[in-house]
């Protein structure tokens, strides 16, 4: 497989250990929009050009979901119909409705969700998730993807676009969105934390250490988050009024 080249368009961190993965079997081209010197990347892999990075026979868009669809638009004029083309974005439904409108007609698209980042990546004794989603690319390409990714001891799960979106707007949604109301709080280490209370504080710097650009995506790029809030705040009023409740029956002395 070494002798395939593999593209990755966009060098931030997750963009880097997703050149550094490919890179043990395949030769790996990057490109990042803000530039790259060699002392930047990893030794092997090359840094090119735009129009470069499109010579290949697939790439990775490692690029934030609030810029993809303008990304998608420069890469009309490169773009080829055999190219196998990928998204990393952790929303599905949208980038992969915008990878069949722009990129050539009858090109192969495989929409993914590596669900772990550069520190997960590390700490694992690895069987982390990813989601791959076949748009348009034929069973053998996709399986030959699929059974690439899972000999790299990922655990991968395949699914439709809407499905992905719906299932993480409770996951990794509702985590996210808990994780800023946390910081919000200002909430902080005491002398006498439980273990639930420490597992929030992990959840808080957890999804805290992403950047606020990624949260505001993943609010507002998931066509499911906004129904996981309204259920969110439904429970929290069905909470806060049986705590009401309770206190009224308290204070008039019926049980």
């Amino acid at each position: 497989m070494v002798d395939k080249v593999i593209s990755v368009y966009g060098y931030g961190r997750f963009g880097k250990l997703w050149a550094d993965i490919l890179a043990q079997n395949f030769r790996v081209k990057v490109f990042s929009r803000r530039g790259l010197t060699q002392k930047e990347v990893s030794p092997g892999i090359e840094i090119v050009n735009e129009k470069e990075l499109f010579d290949c026979d697939a790439l990775f868009f490692c690029v934030a979901i609030s810029a993809y669809r303008e990304v998608l638009k420069k890469s009309i004029p490169y773009a080829k119909k055999n190219t196998v083309f990928f998204d990393t974005c952790s929303v599905k439904v949208f980038p992969a409705s915008w990878m069949t409108e722009l990129l050539p007609a009858g090109c192969r698209i495989i929409a993914t969700h590596p669900m772990f980042g550069p520190d997960s990546y590390l700490r694992a004794d690895r069987g982390l998730p990813m989601v791959m989603c076949n748009i348009t690319a034929d069973p053998e390409t996709f399986d030959n993807w699929v059974n690439y990714f899972s000999s790299k001891s990922l655990q991968v799960e395949v699914m439709t676009v809407q499905m992905h979106d719906e299932m993480t707007a409770y996951s990794q949604g509702i985590t996210h969105y808990v994780g800023r109301l946390l910081a919000d709080l200002e909430l902080a280490p005491t002398r006498t934390d439980t273990l639930g209370y420490e597992m929030l504080l992990k959840v808080m710097g957890q999804t805290c250490n992403d950047s606020w650009q990624l949260f505001l995506d993943l609010q507002s790029y998931n066509p499911y988050t906004q129904k996981m809030r309204e259920d969110l705040n439904k429970s929290i009023a069905k909470i806060n009024s049986a705590l009401i409740e309770n206190g009224n029956r308290q204070e008039t002395g019926k049980e």
